[in-house]
Protein backbone atom coordinates (compact mmCIF):
# COMPACT_ATOMS: atom_id res chain seq x y z
CA UNK A 1 0.00 0.00 0.00
CA UNK A 2 1.36 3.49 -0.88
CA UNK A 3 2.48 5.95 1.80
CA UNK A 4 -0.40 8.25 0.81
CA UNK A 5 -2.95 5.47 1.31
CA UNK A 6 -1.34 4.47 4.59
CA UNK A 7 -1.56 8.05 5.83
CA UNK A 8 -5.17 8.39 4.70
CA UNK A 9 -6.05 5.09 6.35
CA UNK A 10 -4.50 6.18 9.66
CA UNK A 11 -6.55 9.40 9.64
CA UNK A 12 -9.64 7.35 8.73
CA UNK A 13 -9.07 4.90 11.57
CA UNK A 14 -8.48 7.67 14.09
CA UNK A 15 -11.73 9.32 13.06
CA UNK A 16 -13.53 6.01 13.36
CA UNK A 17 -12.11 5.40 16.81
CA UNK A 18 -13.31 8.75 18.09
CA UNK A 19 -16.77 8.25 16.66
CA UNK A 20 -16.96 4.73 18.02
CA UNK A 21 -16.24 6.05 21.46
CA UNK A 22 -18.75 8.86 21.12
CA UNK A 23 -21.40 6.37 20.16
CA UNK A 24 -20.59 4.31 23.23
CA UNK A 25 -19.70 1.18 21.22
CA UNK A 26 -17.53 -1.08 23.36
CA UNK A 27 -14.54 -3.08 22.24
CA UNK A 28 -15.38 -6.22 20.30
CA UNK A 29 -18.38 -4.82 18.45
CA UNK A 30 -17.10 -5.10 14.92
CA UNK A 31 -14.05 -2.84 14.88
CA UNK A 32 -11.43 -4.73 16.80
CA UNK A 33 -9.21 -3.28 19.46
CA UNK A 34 -7.38 -0.48 17.54
CA UNK A 35 -10.60 1.22 16.50
CA UNK A 36 -12.54 0.50 19.66
CA UNK A 37 -10.21 2.19 22.10
CA UNK A 38 -12.14 3.77 24.93
CA UNK A 39 -12.43 7.54 25.22
CA UNK A 40 -10.16 7.57 28.23
CA UNK A 41 -7.66 5.36 26.42
CA UNK A 42 -7.45 7.67 23.43
CA UNK A 43 -7.00 10.67 25.68
CA UNK A 44 -4.38 9.04 27.85
CA UNK A 45 -2.41 7.97 24.79
CA UNK A 46 -2.48 11.52 23.49
CA UNK A 47 -1.75 13.27 26.77
CA UNK A 48 1.64 11.58 27.30
CA UNK A 49 2.06 12.65 30.88
CA UNK A 50 0.24 16.00 31.03
CA UNK A 51 0.00 17.18 34.62
CA UNK A 52 -2.89 15.59 36.48
CA UNK A 53 -3.80 19.03 37.86
CA UNK A 54 -4.57 20.08 34.30
CA UNK A 55 -7.26 17.43 34.02
CA UNK A 56 -8.73 18.23 37.44
CA UNK A 57 -9.15 21.94 36.71
CA UNK A 58 -12.61 23.40 35.98
CA UNK A 59 -14.05 23.51 32.45
CA UNK A 60 -12.22 25.74 30.00
CA UNK A 61 -12.64 26.46 26.30
CA UNK A 62 -10.84 28.46 23.63
CA UNK A 63 -12.78 29.99 20.74
CA UNK A 64 -10.88 31.15 17.64
CA UNK A 65 -12.67 33.85 15.65
CA UNK A 66 -10.92 33.91 12.28
CA UNK A 67 -11.45 36.95 10.04
CA UNK A 68 -10.77 35.69 6.54
CA UNK A 69 -9.09 38.03 4.08
CA UNK A 70 -6.73 40.01 6.29
CA UNK A 71 -8.33 42.47 8.71
CA UNK A 72 -7.26 46.13 8.58
CA UNK A 73 -6.78 46.51 12.33
CA UNK A 74 -5.18 49.97 12.00
CA UNK A 75 -8.75 51.28 12.11
CA UNK A 76 -9.84 49.11 15.06
CA UNK A 77 -7.43 50.64 17.59
CA UNK A 78 -6.38 54.18 16.73
CA UNK A 79 -3.81 56.44 18.48
CA UNK A 80 -5.55 59.69 19.45
CA UNK A 81 -2.84 61.65 21.28
CA UNK A 82 -1.95 64.72 19.22
CA UNK A 83 1.21 63.33 17.61
CA UNK A 84 -0.14 59.82 17.12
CA UNK A 85 -3.40 60.96 15.52
CA UNK A 86 -1.59 63.35 13.17
CA UNK A 87 0.72 60.51 12.08
CA UNK A 88 -2.28 58.21 11.64
CA UNK A 89 -4.15 60.70 9.46
CA UNK A 90 -1.09 61.42 7.33
CA UNK A 91 -0.43 57.72 6.74
CA UNK A 92 -4.03 56.61 6.18
CA UNK A 93 -5.38 59.60 4.22
CA UNK A 94 -8.78 58.51 2.84
CA UNK A 95 -8.84 55.50 5.21
CA UNK A 96 -8.57 57.52 8.43
CA UNK A 97 -11.49 57.82 10.83
CA UNK A 98 -12.52 61.30 11.89
CA UNK A 99 -11.93 62.19 15.51
CA UNK A 100 -15.69 62.51 16.00
CA UNK A 101 -16.20 58.82 15.18
CA UNK A 102 -13.72 57.55 17.80
CA UNK A 103 -14.32 56.68 21.46
CA UNK A 104 -11.41 56.65 23.95
CA UNK A 105 -10.13 53.51 25.69
CA UNK A 106 -7.78 53.18 28.63
CA UNK A 107 -4.31 51.61 28.51
CA UNK A 108 -1.65 51.61 31.22
CA UNK A 109 0.94 49.44 29.47
CA UNK A 110 1.83 51.71 26.56
CA UNK A 111 4.35 54.55 26.62
CA UNK A 112 3.44 57.56 28.71
CA UNK A 113 1.46 60.14 26.79
CA UNK A 114 0.03 57.71 24.25
CA UNK A 115 -3.76 57.54 24.09
CA UNK A 116 -6.02 55.28 22.04
CA UNK A 117 -9.60 54.91 20.85
CA UNK A 118 -11.97 52.56 19.04
CA UNK A 119 -14.51 53.55 16.38
CA UNK A 120 -18.13 53.79 17.48
CA UNK A 121 -18.99 50.76 15.31
CA UNK A 122 -17.09 48.67 17.89
CA UNK A 123 -19.10 50.04 20.83
CA UNK A 124 -20.23 46.57 22.08
CA UNK A 125 -16.57 45.49 22.24
CA UNK A 126 -15.55 48.78 23.82
CA UNK A 127 -18.15 48.13 26.53
CA UNK A 128 -16.52 44.73 27.21
CA UNK A 129 -13.10 46.41 27.16
CA UNK A 130 -14.17 49.03 29.72
CA UNK A 131 -15.60 46.23 31.90
CA UNK A 132 -12.19 44.52 31.97
CA UNK A 133 -13.35 41.59 29.83
CA UNK A 134 -11.53 42.49 26.60
CA UNK A 135 -7.89 43.26 25.86
CA UNK A 136 -5.92 44.27 22.77
CA UNK A 137 -2.74 42.44 21.78
CA UNK A 138 -0.69 44.73 19.56
CA UNK A 139 1.17 43.98 16.35
CA UNK A 140 0.92 40.18 16.23
CA UNK A 141 2.18 38.32 13.17
CA UNK A 142 3.54 35.11 11.74
CA UNK A 143 7.19 34.62 12.74
CA UNK A 144 9.42 31.54 12.80
CA UNK A 145 11.84 33.46 15.01
CA UNK A 146 12.36 37.11 15.98
CA UNK A 147 13.00 39.20 12.85
CA UNK A 148 14.67 42.60 12.54
CA UNK A 149 14.27 45.16 9.78
CA UNK A 150 17.78 44.19 8.60
CA UNK A 151 16.65 40.54 8.39
CA UNK A 152 13.69 41.56 6.27
CA UNK A 153 15.81 43.69 3.96
CA UNK A 154 18.25 40.77 3.57
CA UNK A 155 15.42 38.26 3.09
CA UNK A 156 16.58 36.02 5.96
CA UNK A 157 14.75 34.37 8.87
CA UNK A 158 11.36 35.17 7.31
CA UNK A 159 8.26 32.95 7.46
CA UNK A 160 7.27 31.23 4.24
CA UNK A 161 5.20 33.00 1.60
CA UNK A 162 4.48 36.29 3.28
CA UNK A 163 1.37 38.14 2.07
CA UNK A 164 -0.20 34.96 0.58
CA UNK A 165 -3.74 34.44 1.85
CA UNK A 166 -3.75 30.64 1.92
CA UNK A 167 -0.27 30.25 3.38
CA UNK A 168 -0.62 32.95 6.03
CA UNK A 169 -4.01 31.59 7.09
CA UNK A 170 -2.36 28.19 7.48
CA UNK A 171 0.61 29.58 9.43
CA UNK A 172 -1.72 31.44 11.80
CA UNK A 173 -3.65 28.22 12.41
CA UNK A 174 -0.85 25.62 12.31
CA UNK A 175 2.52 27.47 12.26
CA UNK A 176 3.20 25.90 8.83
CA UNK A 177 2.29 27.00 5.27
CA UNK A 178 -0.59 25.57 3.27
CA UNK A 179 -0.58 21.77 3.36
CA UNK A 180 -0.01 21.52 7.12
CA UNK A 181 -1.36 18.31 8.67
CA UNK A 182 -2.26 19.67 12.08
CA UNK A 183 -3.09 22.95 13.78
CA UNK A 184 -2.06 24.20 17.19
CA UNK A 185 -5.68 24.05 18.39
CA UNK A 186 -5.85 20.39 17.40
CA UNK A 187 -2.50 19.67 19.01
CA UNK A 188 -3.77 21.20 22.26
CA UNK A 189 -6.80 18.96 21.89
CA UNK A 190 -4.54 15.92 21.53
CA UNK A 191 -2.94 16.70 24.88
CA UNK A 192 -6.08 17.55 26.83
CA UNK A 193 -8.76 15.27 25.35
CA UNK A 194 -8.34 12.73 28.14
CA UNK A 195 -10.17 15.20 30.39
CA UNK A 196 -13.34 14.67 28.35
CA UNK A 197 -15.95 11.94 28.61
CA UNK A 198 -16.54 12.36 24.86
CA UNK A 199 -13.17 13.14 23.22
CA UNK A 200 -14.86 13.33 19.81
CA UNK A 201 -16.33 16.66 20.97
CA UNK A 202 -12.94 18.11 22.01
CA UNK A 203 -12.36 20.17 18.83
CA UNK A 204 -15.48 21.60 17.20
CA UNK A 205 -15.86 23.77 14.13
CA UNK A 206 -18.95 25.81 13.33
CA UNK A 207 -17.38 27.00 10.09
CA UNK A 208 -16.41 23.88 8.13
CA UNK A 209 -13.06 22.13 7.91
CA UNK A 210 -10.17 24.04 9.49
CA UNK A 211 -6.55 22.99 9.91
CA UNK A 212 -6.51 24.85 13.25
CA UNK A 213 -8.57 22.06 14.85
CA UNK A 214 -6.81 19.08 13.25
CA UNK A 215 -4.66 16.96 15.56
CA UNK A 216 -2.97 13.58 15.50
CA UNK A 217 -5.58 11.88 17.67
CA UNK A 218 -8.34 14.44 17.98
CA UNK A 219 -10.56 14.78 14.90
CA UNK A 220 -12.52 17.99 14.53
CA UNK A 221 -16.27 17.59 14.84
CA UNK A 222 -18.18 19.91 12.54
CA UNK A 223 -21.53 21.46 13.37
CA UNK A 224 -23.80 23.83 11.51
CA UNK A 225 -25.36 26.99 12.91
CA UNK A 226 -28.35 24.84 13.95
CA UNK A 227 -26.45 21.88 15.41
CA UNK A 228 -24.88 18.61 14.24
CA UNK A 229 -24.80 18.05 10.50
CA UNK A 230 -27.08 15.17 9.54
CA UNK A 231 -27.01 12.73 6.62
CA UNK A 232 -30.08 14.16 4.91
CA UNK A 233 -30.54 11.20 2.59
CA UNK A 234 -31.25 8.91 5.54
CA UNK A 235 -34.08 11.09 6.85
CA UNK A 236 -35.79 12.16 3.62
CA UNK A 237 -39.27 10.71 3.06
CA UNK A 238 -38.57 10.80 -0.67
CA UNK A 239 -35.11 10.20 -2.14
CA UNK A 240 -34.60 10.48 -5.90
CA UNK A 241 -38.35 10.30 -6.34
CA UNK A 242 -38.70 7.09 -4.37
CA UNK A 243 -40.46 6.57 -1.07
CA UNK A 244 -38.34 3.49 -0.28
CA UNK A 245 -34.85 4.64 -1.36
CA UNK A 246 -33.93 6.24 1.99
CA UNK A 247 -34.80 3.08 3.89
CA UNK A 248 -32.78 1.03 1.38
CA UNK A 249 -29.80 3.33 1.85
CA UNK A 250 -30.17 2.95 5.61
CA UNK A 251 -30.03 -0.82 5.27
CA UNK A 252 -26.87 -0.56 3.15
CA UNK A 253 -25.23 1.60 5.82
CA UNK A 254 -26.27 -0.83 8.54
CA UNK A 255 -25.15 -3.91 6.61
CA UNK A 256 -21.82 -2.46 5.55
CA UNK A 257 -20.74 -4.74 2.71
CA UNK A 258 -18.20 -7.41 1.86
CA UNK A 259 -15.44 -4.98 0.88
CA UNK A 260 -13.39 -4.02 3.98
CA UNK A 261 -13.34 -0.36 3.00
CA UNK A 262 -17.12 -0.35 2.47
CA UNK A 263 -17.60 -2.01 5.85
CA UNK A 264 -15.30 0.51 7.55
CA UNK A 265 -17.09 3.43 5.90
CA UNK A 266 -20.44 2.05 7.04
CA UNK A 267 -19.19 1.73 10.61
CA UNK A 268 -17.95 5.32 10.65
CA UNK A 269 -21.29 6.46 9.23
CA UNK A 270 -23.12 4.56 11.97
CA UNK A 271 -20.98 6.07 14.68
CA UNK A 272 -21.21 9.55 13.20
CA UNK A 273 -24.98 9.23 13.30
CA UNK A 274 -24.76 8.04 16.90
CA UNK A 275 -22.45 10.91 17.88
CA UNK A 276 -24.87 13.35 16.31
CA UNK A 277 -27.70 11.82 18.33
CA UNK A 278 -25.71 12.19 21.56
CA UNK A 279 -24.97 15.85 20.81
CA UNK A 280 -28.48 16.72 19.68
CA UNK A 281 -29.89 15.25 22.90
CA UNK A 282 -27.43 17.30 24.98
CA UNK A 283 -28.26 20.48 23.07
CA UNK A 284 -31.98 19.88 23.58
CA UNK A 285 -31.37 20.10 27.33
CA UNK A 286 -29.85 23.61 27.07
CA UNK A 287 -31.45 26.98 26.53
CA UNK A 288 -29.71 29.90 24.79
CA UNK A 289 -31.53 33.13 23.97
CA UNK A 290 -32.60 33.61 20.36
CA UNK A 291 -30.71 36.20 18.31
CA UNK A 292 -32.43 39.58 17.87
CA UNK A 293 -34.57 39.98 14.78
CA UNK A 294 -34.58 43.79 14.97
CA UNK A 295 -31.95 45.39 12.71
CA UNK A 296 -28.81 47.01 14.09
CA UNK A 297 -28.51 50.40 12.37
CA UNK A 298 -25.04 51.96 12.05
CA UNK A 299 -24.33 55.70 12.19
CA UNK A 300 -23.84 55.78 8.42
CA UNK A 301 -27.18 54.11 7.77
CA UNK A 302 -25.99 50.57 7.02
CA UNK A 303 -27.83 47.85 8.93
CA UNK A 304 -27.98 44.12 9.54
CA UNK A 305 -30.17 41.66 11.43
CA UNK A 306 -28.26 39.56 14.03
CA UNK A 307 -30.62 36.60 13.56
CA UNK A 308 -29.54 36.44 9.90
CA UNK A 309 -25.84 37.09 10.47
CA UNK A 310 -23.56 34.09 9.89
CA UNK A 311 -21.01 34.90 12.61
CA UNK A 312 -23.68 35.63 15.21
CA UNK A 313 -25.37 32.32 14.42
CA UNK A 314 -22.07 30.41 14.65
CA UNK A 315 -21.25 31.96 18.02
CA UNK A 316 -24.74 31.27 19.33
CA UNK A 317 -24.25 27.58 18.48
CA UNK A 318 -20.85 27.59 20.22
CA UNK A 319 -22.49 29.15 23.29
CA UNK A 320 -25.09 26.38 23.24
CA UNK A 321 -22.38 23.71 22.92
CA UNK A 322 -20.55 25.23 25.89
CA UNK A 323 -23.78 25.30 27.91
CA UNK A 324 -24.20 21.60 27.08
CA UNK A 325 -20.61 20.72 28.04
CA UNK A 326 -21.21 19.85 31.71
CA UNK A 327 -23.93 17.34 30.79
CA UNK A 328 -21.52 15.64 28.38
CA UNK A 329 -18.68 15.47 30.89
CA UNK A 330 -16.51 17.88 28.88
CA UNK A 331 -13.60 19.62 30.62
CA UNK A 332 -11.50 21.01 27.73
CA UNK A 333 -12.73 22.18 24.33
CA UNK A 334 -11.42 24.20 21.39
CA UNK A 335 -13.80 25.87 18.91
CA UNK A 336 -13.53 27.77 15.67
CA UNK A 337 -15.85 30.26 13.99
CA UNK A 338 -15.10 32.55 11.06
CA UNK A 339 -16.29 35.43 8.96
CA UNK A 340 -15.21 36.59 5.50
CA UNK A 341 -15.06 39.92 3.69
CA UNK A 342 -11.90 41.40 5.21
CA UNK A 343 -9.81 41.53 2.00
CA UNK A 344 -10.55 45.25 1.61
CA UNK A 345 -8.50 46.28 -1.42
CA UNK A 346 -11.48 48.40 -2.51
CA UNK A 347 -14.46 50.02 -0.84
CA UNK A 348 -12.88 49.80 2.59
CA UNK A 349 -14.58 52.80 4.19
CA UNK A 350 -17.89 51.61 2.76
CA UNK A 351 -17.53 48.00 3.97
CA UNK A 352 -15.40 48.15 7.11
CA UNK A 353 -17.99 49.76 9.44
CA UNK A 354 -20.44 46.91 8.77
CA UNK A 355 -17.73 44.26 9.25
CA UNK A 356 -16.75 45.83 12.58
CA UNK A 357 -20.33 46.08 13.82
CA UNK A 358 -21.10 42.47 12.94
CA UNK A 359 -18.03 41.21 14.84
CA UNK A 360 -18.67 43.46 17.84
CA UNK A 361 -22.36 42.58 18.13
CA UNK A 362 -21.77 38.85 17.63
CA UNK A 363 -19.06 38.72 20.31
CA UNK A 364 -21.12 40.78 22.75
CA UNK A 365 -24.09 38.46 22.20
CA UNK A 366 -21.82 35.46 22.74
CA UNK A 367 -20.61 36.85 26.05
CA UNK A 368 -24.19 37.54 27.16
CA UNK A 369 -25.09 33.92 26.39
CA UNK A 370 -22.07 32.68 28.36
CA UNK A 371 -23.06 34.88 31.29
CA UNK A 372 -26.52 33.34 31.27
CA UNK A 373 -24.97 29.85 31.24
CA UNK A 374 -22.53 30.72 34.04
CA UNK A 375 -19.56 29.96 31.79
CA UNK A 376 -18.15 33.40 30.90
CA UNK A 377 -15.16 33.00 33.22
CA UNK A 378 -14.30 29.63 31.67
CA UNK A 379 -14.18 30.71 28.02
CA UNK A 380 -11.66 32.83 26.12
CA UNK A 381 -12.36 34.07 22.60
CA UNK A 382 -9.49 35.41 20.52
CA UNK A 383 -9.33 36.93 17.06
CA UNK A 384 -7.04 35.87 14.22
CA UNK A 385 -6.69 36.81 10.56
CA UNK A 386 -4.48 36.11 7.53
CA UNK A 387 -2.35 39.21 8.15
CA UNK A 388 -2.68 42.94 8.78
CA UNK A 389 -2.86 45.46 5.99
CA UNK A 390 -0.89 48.44 4.76
CA UNK A 391 -1.15 51.73 6.58
CA UNK A 392 -1.01 53.47 3.21
CA UNK A 393 -4.13 53.82 1.09
CA UNK A 394 -4.21 52.45 -2.46
CA UNK A 395 -6.93 54.93 -3.37
CA UNK A 396 -9.95 52.97 -2.16
CA UNK A 397 -8.61 50.43 0.31
CA UNK A 398 -5.49 48.85 1.76
CA UNK A 399 -3.27 46.01 0.57
CA UNK A 400 -1.76 42.91 2.16
CA UNK A 401 0.37 43.59 5.20
CA UNK A 402 1.92 41.62 8.07
CA UNK A 403 1.54 42.54 11.75
CA UNK A 404 -1.93 43.36 13.11
CA UNK A 405 -3.74 44.04 16.37
CA UNK A 406 -6.04 41.41 17.90
CA UNK A 407 -8.67 41.13 20.59
CA UNK A 408 -8.99 38.64 23.44
CA UNK A 409 -12.38 38.47 25.18
CA UNK A 410 -13.63 36.53 28.21
CA UNK A 411 -14.24 36.56 31.93
CA UNK A 412 -10.68 35.40 32.66
CA UNK A 413 -9.04 38.09 30.48
CA UNK A 414 -7.05 40.80 32.24
CA UNK A 415 -8.79 43.43 30.17
CA UNK A 416 -8.90 47.17 29.76
CA UNK A 417 -5.35 47.26 28.46
CA UNK A 418 -3.16 46.91 25.37
CA UNK A 419 -0.50 44.18 25.56
CA UNK A 420 2.71 44.10 23.56
CA UNK A 421 4.34 47.14 21.98
CA UNK A 422 1.92 49.30 20.02
CA UNK A 423 3.90 50.65 17.04
CA UNK A 424 4.07 54.22 15.80
CA UNK A 425 1.22 54.49 13.30
CA UNK A 426 3.24 56.30 10.65
CA UNK A 427 5.06 55.59 7.41
CA UNK A 428 8.84 55.29 7.21
CA UNK A 429 9.42 54.12 10.79
CA UNK A 430 11.60 51.24 11.94
CA UNK A 431 8.42 49.12 12.12
CA UNK A 432 7.50 49.86 8.48
CA UNK A 433 8.82 47.32 5.96
CA UNK A 434 7.10 49.15 3.09
CA UNK A 435 3.80 50.97 2.54
CA UNK A 436 3.16 50.80 6.27
CA UNK A 437 3.33 47.03 6.53
CA UNK A 438 4.15 46.40 10.19
CA UNK A 439 7.07 44.22 11.18
CA UNK A 440 5.45 42.11 13.95
CA UNK A 441 6.74 42.66 17.47
CA UNK A 442 4.74 39.73 18.91
CA UNK A 443 4.62 36.30 17.29
CA UNK A 444 1.59 34.11 16.72
CA UNK A 445 3.58 31.50 18.68
CA UNK A 446 3.71 33.70 21.81
CA UNK A 447 0.04 34.59 21.40
CA UNK A 448 -0.84 30.89 21.11
CA UNK A 449 1.36 29.94 24.07
CA UNK A 450 -0.46 32.37 26.35
CA UNK A 451 -3.81 30.93 25.29
CA UNK A 452 -2.58 27.33 25.55
CA UNK A 453 -1.12 27.86 29.02
CA UNK A 454 -4.47 29.19 30.23
CA UNK A 455 -6.26 26.19 28.69
CA UNK A 456 -4.09 23.90 30.82
CA UNK A 457 -1.06 22.93 28.73
CA UNK A 458 2.18 22.57 30.68
CA UNK A 459 5.50 24.07 29.60
CA UNK A 460 6.49 20.67 28.21
CA UNK A 461 3.15 20.42 26.38
CA UNK A 462 3.59 23.85 24.84
CA UNK A 463 7.03 22.95 23.52
CA UNK A 464 5.47 20.10 21.52
CA UNK A 465 2.39 22.08 20.41
CA UNK A 466 4.47 25.13 19.39
CA UNK A 467 7.86 23.81 18.20
CA UNK A 468 9.40 27.29 17.72
CA UNK A 469 8.41 28.60 21.15
CA UNK A 470 11.95 28.34 22.52
CA UNK A 471 13.13 30.93 19.98
CA UNK A 472 11.01 33.67 21.54
CA UNK A 473 11.41 35.57 24.78
CA UNK A 474 7.94 34.99 26.19
CA UNK A 475 5.50 32.13 26.59
CA UNK A 476 3.08 34.29 28.56
CA UNK A 477 2.07 37.74 27.32
CA UNK A 478 0.14 38.37 30.53
CA UNK A 479 -3.40 38.93 29.25
CA UNK A 480 -4.74 35.79 30.98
Amino acid sequence: MSNTLNTARRHFLRAGAGLAAAAGIPSGHGLGTPLALSLAGLGAAAAQGSAAATLDAPYRALVCLFMNGGNDSHNWVVPVDATGFADYQAARRELAWSAAGLQPITSTRQASGRRFAMPQELQPLRTLYDAGRCAVVANVGTLDRPVTRADFDAGVNLPSKLFSHNDQQSIWQSLSPEGARSGWGGRLGDLLMSANQYPVFTALSATGNAVFLTGSNVTQYQVGADGPVTVDALSQPWLHGSGTAAAALGRVVQMGGNNPWQAEYAKVMQRSTSAGSVLRAALARTSVAALPTAPVVLPGGAQFVPANDGLARQLRMVAQLIAAAPGLGMRRQVFMVSMGGFDTHTGQMRDQPLLMAKVANAVAGFMAALDAAGQAGNVTLFTASDFGRTLSCNGDGSDHGWGSHHLVVGGAVKGRDIYGRFPTTALGTADDIGSGRLLPSTSVTEYAATLGRWLGASATDLASVLPNLGRFSSSDLGFL
